[in-house]
């Protein structure tokens, strides 16, 4: 098989969650312990941080492997999903994976993958363990997928646990509210393995991670947010990175002094002003267009990020709103659409899979919610909303892509085909 086949293969015999939700979810370590050994346990082979949380896990895993890219360590990032394209899951020092060494991996790998019945996430994740060997990187940054107790990338031992934080979002598979979900990401915590808890978690919940690492005699630390850290400047316009820093700078505190691994000023200075060219980040308060109109994506995609997106838009300035929206189906579509100014107006679509809030479903939805609001619009597709949206705007106006990593995913692509800087 060629790349291209190989890729359709993945994505036809190992159905991807974030495409078809629950019925591709295979919770639990057996299986991914089962292959990782076939493998010979390559993720023994490496040093890693391992990164939860509800909301912040990208922006926190990018920033991290920026700083420590600068230091002069060969750093593997481990993230989902992808936006664009698939290899952007595993990289080395923001370049992504070979083509050549995902055709390999298939072809060695095919029969066990499907005699054992292996997910897509436990592949891919038994992938990048892999890659991460062959590569001798120094250290692997993992980001978790789903929860943390039963996620796949839970089969590793790092030298530091993070979980950025807890906010409620996959109920169905997680709990239905946050100390629920709080005892599934600190599944993650590990026994004599420091731990760094993100800020602004309520006490209820910090209680659950203080008595886990108590449990396991994990030293644990919370992260907090200072003055100081203006010092380092970052090239987002969102202040909820500001959140997304202070756990980056407790990992880099807590690497020096428990583990001996010394990361200069000068290195974090330039890591977080070059994350964007380091690591390729993309899709959080993602400006396309600065002006005429400006043109902003972001992934936010529960109910925490639709109020970090609402608190955000505050400092904007701009005549009218513009809004391209689109949700999966699981997803509470009234509880998102309080955060939104209601005079802005409204473009809503739906993304291309199986998961999709159909249209005709968020059409009865949304006209129950506003009623006679003349500024709303249904389209069967994100680019037929967004273009009638840039078609609508004024110049001075903001047009704003959110509601979903696959809303946000087909804008870039869309831009990507016109652009040479996504």
């Amino acid at each position: 098989m060629n790349y291209t086949e190989t890729v359709q293969w993945i994505f036809e015999r190992l159905p991807i969650y974030q495409k078809t939700g629950l019925k591709s979810y295979k919770p639990g370590l057996e299986r991914i312990k089962n292959f990782c050994s076939y493998l010979g346990d390559p993720q023994n082979f490496f040093k890693s941080i391992h990164v939860g949380g509800t909301n912040g896990k990208g922006s926190t895993v990018h920033m991290l492997s920026s700083i420590l890219q600068e230091e002069k360590y060969k750093i593997g990032l481990f993230t989902s999903p992808h936006l664009i394209d698939f290899r952007e899951r595993i990289t080395c020092n923001g370049i992504l994976i070979e083509k050549n060494f995902i055709i390999d991996f298939i072809n060695e790998n095919k029969k066990f993958i499907e005699k054992e019945r292996i997910s897509f996430f436990e592949m891919n994740t038994a992938l990048a363990f892999k890659y991460f060997k062959e590569k001798k990187i120094n250290i692997a940054i993992i980001e978790v997928g789903m929860g943390g107790r039963l996620d796949s990338t839970n089969l590793i031992t790092p030298e530091i646990s993070v979980i950025t934080n807890i906010s409620i979002d996959h109920t169905e598979t997680l709990g239905n509210n946050q100390l629920k979900i709080a005892l599934e990401k600190a599944g993650i915590i590990k026994k004599n393995v420091s731990v760094i808890i993100g800020s602004k978690i309520l006490r209820d919940v910090q209680s659950i991670f203080i008595q886990e690492a108590l449990k396991k005699n994990s030293p644990i630390y919370f992260s907090i947010k200072s003055k100081k850290d203006s010092q380092y400047k970052m090239p987002f316009e969102a202040d909820y990175q500001n959140l997304n820093r202070s756990v980056v700078l407790k990992i880099i505190n807590v690497l020096h002094y428990r583990k001996n691994i010394i990361v200069s000023n000068q290195s974090i200075k330039k890591g977080l002003k070059n994350v964007i060219k380091n690591t390729s980040f993309k899709g959080r308060w993602h400006i396309l267009q600065q002006k005429n109109p400006k043109i902003i994506c972001d992934i936010a995609h529960n109910e925490e990020g639709a109020y970090v997106i609402n608190r955000q838009l505050k400092k904007e300035s701009y005549e009218k709103l513009h809004l391209v929206l689109g949700f999966v189906r699981e997803k509470k579509v009234d509880q998102l659409l309080k955060y939104f100014p209601v005079e802005s107006f409204y473009y809503f679509c739906q993304p291309n899979i199986d998961r999709k809030y159909s249209i005709h479903d968020l059409t009865k939805l949304v006209n129950k919610i506003f009623k006679n609001h003349e500024k709303i619009n249904f389209f069967l597709s994100v680019k037929k909303a967004f273009l009638h949206a840039k078609n609508q705007a004024n110049q001075n106006d903001l047009i704003l892509i959110t509601g979903s990593t696959f809303v946000v995913s087909e804008i870039l692509l869309y831009y990507k085909n016109f652009f040479s800087y996504i």
